[in-house]
């Protein structure tokens, strides 16, 4: 058999007919592509989604949902959340058995979640700032490596909360928050969030705010009367804007540790410490203290039944494409038989011509899997990059 005339006249062929042949080669191609590149990439996500639930021991809120819990404490995408008192938290947090870490995620400015904490939060969670200089008085932010980028964002700056409703009969008017420093990139939420002291937060709720001095307002915003004091009329409003100047006159009434708070991480001392803190909260029906890795595995129960189920679909897309291939091929090989007739009568034996048309097919399935294997290594390389870039 002669395999130097057989690769001479196949390659001949496919160049021919290379509509058909890259056609097949596409196709064989996404049959083993798709499979494999989905699982890449769900087990990327689960990664990259498991690698912070994993790194929060506990999560402390109100009783609800597991996972919106974990979606609003870890990676801020659920404000809607029920809340409870920040005494919770303290209570915890004096026990001696763990660190709490407050976190009031509701509010957002320009599309960019706003999170006030403690500084509690920067230390465990190992950020740091690289331009500027942390939180100090209330009205002022960090803000993450992505939203800086974004938003070209920098010390000296300043960025407005956005109201929840837009007509706010309250009267609780967005707040302008001066940017003091920016976050370097941690490659999580946490770089696309804007982060403020809890009573920033209490602030754009409007449960703390500031007055003008009456004595200093313009005439026809005061009241006097007889006996001299003064007053405010109605269209003195609160600030917008907390500065060195109005910082003082900012005020909360009532205790603040009956102020909201939507979830609170929880770093217990030790193990003992763990097990202690958890039979605490085992029948208390006001709060649920719950473990993100423990609800990230639930979720991804459900996204991997999901998954298997889309793969045996797709594997069954791609017998039915490697069926019609073959049929292909097979409808080739009869409209060759002058070709092949041709062959005969030069000399080819029966075996050549088989070896000619497994040449062809050799051909078109080795290309496709060096295509898939590309694209796949590309997947891979490339997946983790956008997947951190959505997530963040």
């Amino acid at each position: 058999m002669n395999w130097r005339g057989i690769v001479y006249l196949g390659s001949r062929y496919l160049s021919r007919n290379r509509g058909k042949t890259a056609l097949l080669v596409i196709a064989f191609t996404l049959v083993w592509l798709l499979p494999a590149a989905i699982a890449l990439v769900v087990g990327k996500v689960e990664e990259q989604l498991r690698s912070r639930a994993v790194g929060t021991p506990l999560l402390l809120g109100h009783p609800g949902s597991p996972l919106e819990l974990v979606f609003n404490g870890l990676y801020f995408t659920k404000p809607e959340i029920a809340t409870m008192p920040l005494s919770t938290v303290d209570t915890l947090a004096d026990s001696d058995l763990a660190q709490a870490i407050p976190i009031y995620s509701r509010f957002s400015a320009g599309g960019n979640r706003i999170v006030g904490t403690r500084f509690d939060y920067f230390r465990y969670r190992n950020m740091e700032v690289v331009k500027g200089r942390n939180l100090i008085r209330l009205g002022e932010c960090v803000v993450g490596a992505k939203v800086a980028e974004q938003a070209g964002l920098e010390p000296g700056d300043s960025v407005i909360s956005s109201p929840e409703t837009l007509f706010d009969l309250a009267g609780v008017y967005p707040l302008k928050m001066h940017v003091v420093g920016v976050l370097a990139p941690t490659g999580s939420p946490d770089d696309s969030a804007i982060f403020v002291d809890l009573k920033t937060t209490w602030i754009i709720e409007g449960l703390g705010h500031g007055h003008q001095e009456a004595t200093e307002t313009d005439a026809n915003q005061r009241l006097e009367s007889a006996e001299g004091t003064v007053s405010l009329n109605a269209s003195v409003v609160e600030y917008n804007e907390i500065t060195s100047e109005t910082a003082d006159s900012f005020h909360f009434h009532g205790d603040l540790s009956d102020y909201p708070v939507t979830a609170a991480i929880i770093i217990p001392n030790d193990a003992k410490s763990r097990a202690l803190v958890k039979g605490r909260y085992v029948s208390d029906n006001t709060v649920q203290l719950i473990s993100p890795g423990e609800t990230m595995d639930e979720l991804f129960e459900t996204v991997f039944s999901v998954q298997r189920f889309v793969i045996w679909l797709l594997a069954a897309v791609g017998a039915a494409t490697l069926a019609i291939g073959a049929l292909v091929f097979l409808l080739s090989y009869r409209l060759r038989r002058d070709e092949f007739r041709h062959l005969r009568l030069l000399g080819a034996d029966l075996g050549t011509i088989r070896a000619l048309v497994a040449f062809e097919a050799a051909f078109v399935l080795a290309t496709s899997l060096v295509l898939s294997a590309l694209a796949l290594w590309g997947v891979e390389s490339v997946a983790p990059v956008v997947i951190r870039s959505l997530i963040a």
